[in-house]
């Protein structure tokens, strides 16, 4: 006992003497209480330990492990720990796992991720992803945090283009979602691009998929996200909202999953077991660890009115599966919800192994981590200059050119001697970085990006803020009458959308668009418009005016942002990114953002959701881009007409009250999905005079009788390919009929529809047949 009671006194005095350099592990080797500790034999397995570990735990000792900032416990030498370290694009501040005081202030700011999705490449997103889990590593091995869970990525489809958080996400197609979650994720926790290259489950760093789920609403008009009850079909959940969710675990093997503040059919996320417990865990086999969002347990009691007491949610959190809570209330409320019964210790203990595992996994109880596997990512990596040039690829991949009539842009750098540079955005290097950032490695304006490349730059904001309620038209119109050219750099920032904050309105605030006509009409050619939001903008008086001659939307592009964009506007950088999300009308507010329904429904006139039901008008498709240069499209002969799903002998047909044939993919099997995939081979030629990097996107499409609330399209796959002006390229697709050419019916069951499609990439069709 004296032993014990000294080796604890070592162990604290090494955390207090070595924190700033040293990061806060468990089991020091050199330590006699190590050799006693059984969770401290890194040979056995992770379970066995992490049972170990909780087994040695007073109740008191559990209950406090049981929140996001877990104290240190120290007569078994456990430090402290926090849950909460944040990740979206980039080592971010936002939480209170990295402290970003010491040696390292900065860590590589990447854009936005709805711009980055914009570049439609895997390969980017993965090597993203690797560069953010490496630097966080890197500052824990600095001794410069203390937690290595980051909760990130955010999953959620992109349903409202009002959506103040829409910018987190990957867009609006789950298909595409998914795919980001997948290399995301993989890149942050240390696995190779295909997956299975961790082994024994050791962790780079932690990530987690949120926000579980149907959760796109946060704060519009009385209703905001603590007490919202998302009411959605079965059909929607199962093609739309969960999908991207299930690739996050069974495909990207994710450590941790948040769930939502929101309720789903009158249960809120955190509490429902169903959906923490049957369907992660049972249906999809998900192994880590379930966090709250932050104080989502007590939403559950003050805001939904769902639990009766505080004791009654804590139990209902700890039952539904869910391990930590991010807040304070299972600190509070779990005992006495043990004493009164409502929830037994072993649901604690359950959740307990679930999150000592993880940190498990992440090597903090094997000894001090920087002598073990990811210990050799030194804190020098953090800002590399390697990190730093893949921000900038990154932002160049996703910035979309929406219009540039007459070929305006790129301007010449020659010839070009004079610039007006006007707009709220132009000169804040801040409005870049989006939310959920951190310090940047280093940062640019537009305004001094752009003046590296003219002689005389002029400059005014024209408006005095980015609401634009006060406005100085005669100043920049003064600016833009002299020039060569004028550039206008508007749209929106996180005062106009924003996590806790939806928008009502899809045009440009303020007077943002008499600013733009005005300048526009003074200056002596078309001017070009860039456009700094998340969500899409209804910016049709801008697509139609012939003054305005080119439009890019630059999202929120990182720490490089202003450099790719001074780029891609003088040329030294063709632009390929496509929008990830459908542009609105203004009259599409008209529509209550608490609808849920993806699906339309003519009878009553509402439109649907997302290019894959909406029917109504558009500013700009999903998909939609365009290039300094042009490409053609070719389905190749190799690309099948018919797919014969009546040959796989087991598959069982069913048919409905119109006679159509269908086939459940759950009767089908894993086997028979297997033995249905076919290739659709593409070529692709770059028919102008300018190299480009260029995303190839492959839809599927209905022929006009759409059954079974289909989707009219649906994205297939996409590949990004880098080609030579002249240049011709084959890409192959590979296409499983259960995953691509499916849709769910209204009890939530994936069916494969008889009949003809078509494959489409750009103007090119192909027509494929169905036989069941």
């Amino acid at each position: 006992m004296k032993l014990d009671t000294l080796a604890t006194l070592l162990w604290l005095t090494l955390i207090s003497t070595t924190e700033s350099t040293q990061p806060p592990f468990s089991c020091d080797s050199s330590l006699p209480l190590t050799k006693s500790l059984k969770f401290c034999q890194s040979a056995l397995p992770i379970s066995v330990r992490a049972k170990d570990l909780v087994s040695r735990l007073t109740l008191d000792e559990k209950i406090s492990q049981l929140v996001n900032s877990a104290p240190a416990i120290p007569r078994l030498g456990i430090p402290a720990y926090e849950w909460w370290s944040e990740s979206l694009h980039g080592v971010g501040a936002a939480g209170r796992g990295i402290f970003f005081n010491g040696s390292i202030n900065g860590a590589t700011s990447f854009p936005q991720v709805i711009l980055t999705a914009a570049s439609f490449d895997e390969n980017l997103w993965y090597r993203i992803g690797q560069v953010i889990g490496r630097e966080a590593r890197g500052v824990y091995n600095a001794g410069e945090a203390v937690g290595m869970t980051f909760w990130a990525p955010n999953i959620n489809i992109f349903r409202d283009p009002r959506w103040g958080r829409g910018q987190e996400t990957a867009g609006e197609d789950p298909t595409m979602t998914g795919k980001y979650a997948i290399r995301y994720v993989r890149g942050v926790q240390g696995d190779s691009f295909e997956g299975g290259k961790l082994k024994k489950g050791h962790l780079q760093a932690s990530a987690c998929c949120k926000h579980f789920t149907a959760y796109d609403l946060d704060q519009w008009k009385t209703l905001d996200r603590f007490s919202f009850n998302a009411i959605v079909t079965p059909q929607d959940m199962a093609d739309t909202f969960q999908p991207p969710f299930q690739d996050c675990i069974q495909k990207a093997q994710a450590s941790g999953i948040m769930c939502s503040y929101n309720s789903v059919n009158g249960i809120p996320s955190c509490a429902n077991y169903n959906l923490l417990t049957k369907t992660a865990r049972q249906q999809w086999g998900f192994h880590g660890y379930i966090t709250s969002d932050c104080d989502a347990v007590q939403v559950m009691h003050d805001n939904h009115k769902y639990a009766k007491t505080p004791e009654d949610a804590a139990a209902f959190a700890l039952k539904a599966g869910m391990d930590v809570n991010c807040g304070d209330y299972l600190r509070k409320y779990t005992k006495s919800a043990i004493m009164q019964k409502k929830v037994s210790e072993a649901h604690v203990d359950r959740a307990l192994h679930n999150l000592f595992s993880i940190r498990m996994r992440l090597g903090l109880f094997n000894g001090n981590p920087t002598k073990q596997l990811f210990g050799n990512i030194s804190p020098n990596l953090v800002c590399a200059q390697q990190h730093q040039e893949l921000a900038l690829e990154a932002a160049r991949s996703g910035i979309v050119l929406l219009k540039n009539t007459g070929k305006l842009l790129p301007l010449s750098k020659a010839k070009t001697n004079s610039l007006a540079v006007i707009g709220p955005n132009a000169n804040s290097a801040y409005v870049l970085r989006g939310n959920y950032d951190g310090p940047p490695c280093k940062s640019i304006e537009i305004l001094k990006a752009l003046s590296g490349y003219v002689k005389t730059v002029q400059y005014h904001p024209g408006c005095y803020a980015v609401n634009c309620t006060s406005v100085a038209i005669d100043q920049a119109v003064n600016a833009a009458k002299n020039v060569d050219y004028v550039v206008l750099v508007m749209g929106l920032d996180q005062g106009q959308e924003r996590e806790q904050f939806d928008r009502d309105d899809l045009v440009l605030p303020g007077q943002q668009e008499k600013l733009i006509t005005s300048v526009a009409k003074a200056a002596k050619k078309p001017v070009i418009l860039v456009l700094l939001s998340g969500g899409p903008v209804d910016v049709s008086f801008a697509k139609i005016n012939p003054k305005i001659g080119s439009i890019l939307w630059a999202g929120y592009p990182g720490e490089a942002g202003g450099l790719a964009l001074s780029e891609i506007i003088f040329g030294e950088h063709n632009p390929g990114g496509k929008l990830p999300i459908t542009w609105y009308p203004q009259d599409f507010v008209k529509i209550p953002m608490t609808d849920m329904r993806m699906r339309p429904n003519p009878a009553t006139g509402y439109p649907g959701r997302t290019y894959r039901f909406y029917k109504g008008p558009k500013v700009f498709e999903f998909g939609y881009g365009l290039s300094y240069t042009t490409y053609s499209y070719e389905f190749n002969s190799a690309t099948p007409k018919t797919v014969q799903l009546n040959q796989l002998s087991t598959t069982k047909t069913v048919q409905d009250s119109d006679s159509i044939r269908y086939v459940s993919v759950e009767e089908m099997g894993i086997d028979n999905c297997e033995k249905a995939k076919f290739s659709a081979h593409v070529s692709v030629k770059n028919s102008g005079e300018m190299d480009g990097k260029h995303p190839v996107l492959l839809f599927v499409k209905q022929d006009d009788k759409v059954q079974n609330g289909s989707p009219v399209k649906q994205l297939v796959g996409f590949q990004s390919v880098s080609l030579k002006a002249g240049e011709n390229s084959e890409i192959v697709f590979e296409i499983s009929p259960c995953e691509h050419l499916s849709s769910a019916n209204e009890d939530g069951l994936m069916m494969i529809e008889e009949g003809s499609r078509y494959l489409v990439v750009g103007d090119a069709e192909h027509p494929i047949n169905i036989m069941i």
